[in-house]
Parts: structure tokens; sequence; C-alpha cells
């Protein structure tokens, strides 16, 4: 089977400032498959390489088996939908119109009836059709998740990456969000995210990659992803393990004393 994404040798700098480090991934279709690290590890900028925000300089990158250097723009949207960290909306578009332009790589000159359909199933599908007129601006913020959500549904991309879609949520609308994605994924589309948590990501996510200073820190062959000496490497930091549903719960070592 052809993987989701496939990454050979990229190095990738900004200037003389190097970010990523010799990445070789492989990546499973219909799958959850999670980047974790700490901030600044190199993460959000992977993402931009691989919906061709930023160049391949160094390396190889495939999306379902086609080099994403040699793809057009429009090619590109038609595999990889992309949700990035922050969207700044300066105009008070309603939610039908903000989830009609994920149809952009399909049309040609206006949305006909058969994009407007579609953008309908995708609010459709992340519940919020008593959204659909609202002003985007107007939204929460966990609403306009949900829309730009719907949005890169709207495109039909057999990929979907979303660089840190719960941050700045609430745990309701981090678990409502995360859940979604489950939903999507379970019905056979292929989801990457990167998140912060590694909570979620071990209660929600298939699959892990774990990248330290720009490049992949593998985890060795028999230890679970959420071992504690492992995690510790990654992040930096005094963490402990909590057994939880098969799996663990990182939580950040405190102090050791009782609160009064």
């Amino acid at each position: 089977m052809t993987a989701a994404i496939e990454i050979e040798d990229l190095t990738f700098a900004y200037e003389d400032e190097p970010v990523l480090s010799n990445i070789n991934l492989k990546i499973s279709g219909s799958a959850f498959t999670v980047i974790l690290g700490k901030n600044g590890s190199g993460k959000s900028t992977l993402f931009r390489v691989l919906t061709g925000i930023e160049p391949v300089k160094s390396g190889r990158v495939t999306v379902l088996g086609a080099d994403i250097s040699r793809l057009s723009s429009r090619q590109r949207a038609k595999r990889v939908g992309y949700l990035p960290q922050q969207h700044r909306p300066i105009f008070p578009f309603s939610v039908m119109d903000v989830v009609l332009t994920g149809r952009a790589s399909h049309v040609a000159l206006a949305p006909r009836q058969k994009d407007r359909m579609l953008a309908e199933e995708a609010i459709d599908r992340v519940g919020i059709r008593h959204l659909i007129d609202r002003p985007f601006t107007e939204l929460s913020g966990g609403e306009q998740q949900m829309a730009m959500i719907a949005r890169v549904l709207a495109q039909e991309p057999k990929v979907v990456l979303l660089d840190e879609p719960t941050s700045h949520l609430d745990i309701f609308n981090q678990a409502k969000i995360l859940s979604l994605v489950r939903e999507l994924v379970d019905a056979g589309l292929s989801v990457v995210a990167v998140l912060h948590d590694p909570n979620s990501a071990f209660i929600y996510g298939d699959a892990f990659i774990f990248i330290r200073d720009g490049r992949i820190q593998p985890l060795e062959s028999g230890r679970e992803p959420w071992d504690t000496a492992f995690l510790k490497q990654v992040y930096d930091s005094e963490l402990t393990t909590i057994p939880y549903g098969g799996r663990a719960l990182v939580v950040p070592r405190g102090r050791s004393s009782s609160y009064r």
C-alpha cells in the first residue's frame, strides 16, 4: 500500500539557520499520526514543507506517491489539506463563505452548485449548521476552529495536516475537535497533526513521531511511545507517566509536598 507521506533525507534551513536535519519518515494512510516535540523543534516547519509553502531544497517528499515539488499548487491542494496554527480573520465573511473557499482548487471562475453542496456537507459533518450564516469574525475560538476544519474537508483532500488544532481551546473544545478527527480517520481519511499535549496524542492517536532539535528522535524497539525515560529525552524535562487505558498519561514532575 502506498504511504500517505514519504520523506527521504529532508534537510531545511531558513537562510543560515538549520531547522530540519536528515528527516526520513514513512507515514501510513488511513491513520491518525501525531507529531510531538518541544516548541521550536521544527514541527511546524515540517508541515510547511509538506504543504509546499516552503520548497524542498534538499531531499524528497512524496504525498500518495507524487513528488510534492513537481505538483502545481492546485494539484497539491487536491491531495493535501492544511490547517495552520493561526488564522486571523479580517473581513466578516459568513461561515458558509469561509468554508466555500476550500473549494478554490476545484473552481475555475465561480463556485458551482456542487461546490456549495460539498461545503454544506462539510459544515454538517463537523456539526456547525447552526453557524452557517454567522460572521466568522464573531465566532468563539472553538467555533472558528471547527469552521476551518470544515473548510479543509470541503477541499476534499486525501491527506489532512493539522498544526496544533487544539491550541488556545478549552478542554471541552479540545475533546470535541479531537473526537471529530478520530471519526474522520475511522471513516478512512489520513490525518497528521502536531499536538502540544502528549496526553491528547496518546488518547486519540494511532501512530507517533517525535522531533527533537530538528531531527527525528527514534524509539528503540520494544519501548512504548509513553516510556518515561524516552519522553524525558524528547522534552528535556522531568516527567512521570501513569498507566491509563492500555497507554499512559504524562504528568510533569512537580513538588513532592502535598497541598494544604
